[in-house]
């Protein structure tokens, strides 16, 4: 394998796009994670259809305010991302097999998430 080298100004400007990418990942997740533990109407249908039951959209909801949180701090921003993975698998499977829609919405969250692990979570070398 080749190693990756970035150089130092492009190290910081690869910085602060996935920081701009965590903080309105967190602000999405911490909305969503939001209304389904205070029970918004919505949530509470779409839970009812999925047929788990409501303890799984609180489960969900704190996995998303957790995801959230951990997005925007330094040293806990990749494992959010990670976390918020299986989550978006889960919810573009359920918005093709329970709603029999497009899975466009939490594929794209999926990208996203799996874009700021990799940035986070892969080792860099810096320039000579």
């Amino acid at each position: 394998m080749s190693d990756v080298i970035v150089s130092t100004k492009s190290g910081r400007g690869v910085n602060i796009a996935l920081w701009v990418l965590q903080a309105l990942l967190a602000s999405a997740f911490l909305m969503a994670g939001a209304s389904k533990l205070a029970g918004v109407k919505l949530m509470v249908d779409e839970f009812e259809t999925i047929g788990l039951g409501q303890w799984f959209r609180y489960l969900t909801g704190i996995l998303e305010i957790a995801a959230a949180i951990m997005l925007v701090i330094p040293r806990l921003a990749g494992a959010g991302a990670v976390l918020l993975i299986p989550i978006m698998i889960g919810a573009a499977f359920v918005h093709v097999a329970v709603f029999k829609n497009s899975p466009a919405a939490p594929l794209v969250l999926l990208a996203l998430g799996a874009s700021i692990a990799w940035g986070r979570l892969m080792p860099r070398k810096q320039a000579k």
